[in-house]
């Protein structure tokens, strides 16, 4: 295992009432294409955890700014097109609710889907997996954040970041803007915790790294389906080796490289491509190290840490070049995430979410899934969102207040 503390270049997520809903006294336009923005909390990286701490910040009445840096919000579900976030449930009961459920609920409603019967325990994992219509995802993801005043900042990330005496200096850019923001609070959820790098503040990461995927559809006509009606079926997919999420130029390579390997498959099957995700799928690479790391022993048990802010339920999931053999959890084990597995050690004022959480890597490749990177999500949104109140860090936040705010807003908080 190794420990990096340099700098990688840094994903941005943001817009929501895109920055012609910004107030006056916190935008102000410079003729060069620079701006500053003001706000209580930054979230960086739209995807799964980040749209959820967005806007359970913007909810609790922290002024919020979401950065991402590609087009749309939804990260996986969409852009990599994993479009069936899990798991909600474990052993007949839902354990993970929230605003994550909600917009999940709301985007298989509008499409006129079903919801799994979580009462049924499968036989399987994935029987309980529920299917999303990315394209109505992205679009209600987007209007959630503009109905809790989160603002949304496309295509930029950091650059820099400095301490200032209220909390932050964070300098982004995009093509044709510069952007400061001066924050009181930052939610890292960038997947691979590129703030935390930034900040060189230690992260964790194997020397090798789960391949990513590169989703894509075979077939002899145009058939598109739906989500979670008829005709409605998974995408192909093609292991992409050596995926790394760290930088821009690795993110280049596993896209190319996932690119030749449809067209392989074209040749091959002598079919029409009738779709291709944008991107590949990333489920590995740093992970920050945090006053608590959550280790496999603690995953597999069920432990249930004195500060825990949300469940996480998924086989031990360990991709390799061979495939993949998950090692389902023992029946009645539920894993539980600590608070102090989001916060960076020897920080301050800064909180991650998602796939990056504080863990060792086979702990983390059952954490990593959608469902749990939205309750690390709304979790983080929620300390930000007080500490930037209380005029204080996260780690300072009393876990009532926390947990208070949590079932105000219907995540399932566990009992301790």
């Amino acid at each position: 295992m190794q420990y990096s503390a340099a700098g990688m270049a840094l994903v941005a997520s943001s817009r929501g009432a895109l920055d012609g809903g910004a107030t006056p006294q916190a935008l102000h336009a410079h003729p060069e294409g620079s701006v500053t923005t003001e706000c209580d909390v930054l979230v960086v990286g739209g995807g799964a955890a980040g749209i959820m701490a967005a806007i359970q910040a913007g909810r609790a009445g922290a002024k919020t700014l979401l950065l991402e840096r590609n087009s749309q919000l939804g990260g996986t579900t969409t852009t990599a097109g994993v479009s069936f976030p899990g798991l909600f449930d474990a052993w007949g009961k839902q354990i993970i609710a929230g605003i994550g459920w909600e917009l999940v609920c709301e985007t298989v409603a509008l499409d006129g889907g079903t919801l799994p019967d979580f009462s049924q325990v499968p036989d399987r994992h994935w029987k309980n997996q529920v299917r999303v219509n990315p394209f109505l995802y992205a679009l209600l993801a987007e209007e959630k954040c503009e109905q809790a005043g989160v603002r949304i900042a496309y295509y930029e990330f950091p650059q820099s970041t400095h301490k200032t005496a209220d909390g932050w200096q964070v300098d982004c850019a995009g093509f044709g803007t510069r952007r400061r923001v001066l924050c009181k609070q930052i939610v890292d959820c960038t997947g691979g915790a590129e703030v935390v790098g930034l900040l060189n503040l230690p992260r964790l990461r194997d020397q090798e790294t789960q391949p990513g995927s590169m989703l894509f559809k075979l077939d002899t006509a145009h058939n598109p389906g739906r989500p979670n009606g008829p005709g409605s079926g998974l995408l192909d997919s093609v292991y992409v080796h050596g995926a790394d999420s760290s930088n821009s130029r690795t993110v280049t390579a596993a896209n190319l490289n996932g690119r030749k390997s449809v067209l392989k498959q074209v040749r091959t099957a002598k079919k029409r491509l009738m779709h291709m995700q944008p991107e590949a799928g990333f489920r590995e690479s740093y992970r920050i190290l945090g006053d608590t790391v959550i280790t496999v022993e603690d995953y597999q048990s069920g432990r249930v840490f004195e500060d825990a802010v949300c469940y996480a339920f998924y086989p031990v999931d360990l991709h390799t070049r061979s495939g993949v053999t998950p090692k389902p959890l023992a029946r009645g084990t539920v894993p539980t995430i600590p608070l102090s597995a989001l916060v960076p050690k020897n920080s301050q004022n800064i909180i991650v979410a998602g796939r990056c959480v504080s863990s060792d890597r086979l702990a983390n490749s059952g954490l990593r899934v959608q469902a749990s990177c939205m309750a690390m999500g709304q979790a983080a949104g929620a300390a930000a969102a007080l500490a930037a109140r209380q005029q204080t860090t996260v780690s300072e936040v009393a876990m009532e207040d926390i947990r208070d705010m949590l079932r105000q807003y219907k995540a399932i908080v566990p009992a301790v």
